[in-house]
């Protein structure tokens, strides 16, 4: 606000220094915005934080054998390390705009968000029958109570938001297999996440948690917009309204002051690498009713479900999409094949076999590609990797595309 308006700036200025001049130097220091948007300060807050390299924490890089509570931790690091990018002059460039366009690092936390929802949904659609789906289904579950238990919000948002979806909901087969037990912790969490009284189931949880958390970011943001349109810029006509200045001042710095406690958890790295990668994958919302339906096709026997408003909302900024660049993809499919090959390349030739290459590709939901079967059933680290760069959101996939020297087929309608 006050690096975008240079009058405002001078005005607080002036009035620190009548502050002082009148023996108020404590009070003074509370309107003191010369430090807003020091480049020191806002480094010291978006320092980037590093997963842990040593082999005291081994995963498996399978999402079959992964542990609830590994793929929450992880999921958790993603977030919190996008999250303490978000500087204060981001804030507050978006309570100006009312936007995040022309704000990358908030665009780039956005983006996740709606990339595990996607993510989500499309490692449920993957399955080919209803008792898999439902296994999936449930395993996500559970990363959502360890989530809740982590105080990670942002990310339970995206996650229950992702089962939530009338992608995943309309499939009565899938959910006929669903544990009872599981579908009342599933209620659980869509009555804390719901929206009904501005969040208020949310917001008294979140108040009471304590140490390490990440609020859902969407419900803060529009807070800050509430605040900046409810209050005046000026009283009086001409005085400035300090009020407004420090209310949203107390809000913006209560978000940043979360970024000064990092998560209460190690992160092993290759792990991170397969992550990054599966969100980076791409499907519009058609391409993924597709597949909802070719899964479970419509039965109109079955009478339609009573509508209801879904009990989630984590579509606030759906225009944002996991979309990266070309060379960050290349970028995440060379870290995750250096990290594919030093966990299953054990003699260290460049190869690694057909069978151990599915169980890796099956923790992706790349449904549309599929893999001939490699001479002598081995696979090099050029196959895979074009593999990877063929299956990410870069390339299109409504073309046939075939190519036979990495023993790959693509297509477009091979859900199955």
């Amino acid at each position: 606000m006050f690096k975008m308006d240079n009058s405002l700036s001078e005005a607080m200025e002036q009035f620190q220094q009548l502050v002082r001049e009148n023996g108020e130097e404590c009070h003074s220091r509370f309107i003191d915005t010369s430090q807003l948007n020091a480049h020191d300060w806002s480094r010291k807050l978006t320092q980037r934080i590093k997963p842990n390299s040593s082999k005291k924490r081994k995963v498996s890089l399978l999402f079959d054998h992964l542990e609830p509570g590994e793929l929450a931790e992880h999921l958790s690091y993603l977030e919190f390390k996008s999250f303490r990018r978000i500087s204060f002059s981001d804030y507050q460039n978006y309570i100006m705009s009312s936007c995040v366009k022309d704000n990358p690092t908030m665009e780039r936390s956005v983006a996740l968000c709606n990339g595990i929802s996607q993510w989500v949904q499309l490692m449920v659609l993957s399955r080919p029958t209803p008792q898999l789906r439902a296994e999936v289904f449930t395993k996500f579950i559970l990363v959502a109570q360890k989530l809740q238990q982590l105080q990670n919000f942002n990310t339970l948002m995206a996650v229950v938001g992702g089962l939530c979806h009338s992608s995943i909901s309309r499939l009565k087969e899938t959910s006929a297999c669903v544990p009872h037990e599981v579908n009342k912790v599933m209620t659980e969490m869509t009555e804390l996440l719901s929206s009904s009284g501005n969040y208020n189931n949310y917001r008294r949880v979140y108040s009471e948690c304590t140490g390490f958390k990440i609020p859902i970011l969407g419900v803060h943001l529009k807070d800050l917009i509430s605040l900046h349109e409810a209050l005046p810029d000026y009283v009086e006509d001409t005085k400035i309204n300090v009020n407004k200045l420090q209310t949203l001042y107390n809000h913006i710095n209560e978000l940043v002051q979360l970024q000064n406690t990092a998560p209460p958890l190690e992160a092993n790295k290759d792990l991170v690498h397969l992550l990054t990668l599966s969100l980076d994958l791409y499907y519009s919302e058609d391409e993924i009713y597709e597949l909802s339906y070719a899964r479970e096709p419509r039965n109109n026997k079955v009478p339609p479900a009573t509508p209801s408003k879904p009990p989630v909302v984590v579509d606030w900024a759906t225009a944002i999409s996991p979309k990266p660049d070309p060379k960050t993809i290349s970028k995440h499919v060379q870290r995750m094949v250096d990290s594919v090959f030093k966990n299953y390349d054990h003699d260290q030739d460049g190869y690694i076999s057909q069978e151990e290459f599915e169980k890796i590709a099956a923790s992706f939901p790349f449904s549309f590609c599929v893999m001939d079967k490699a001479s002598e059933g081995l696979i090099s680290r050029e196959e895979i990797t074009a593999y990877f760069m063929r299956a990410s959101s870069i390339f299109s996939k409504t073309s046939q595309l075939t190519t036979t020297n990495s023993h790959m087929h693509i297509t477009s309608r091979g859900y199955c």
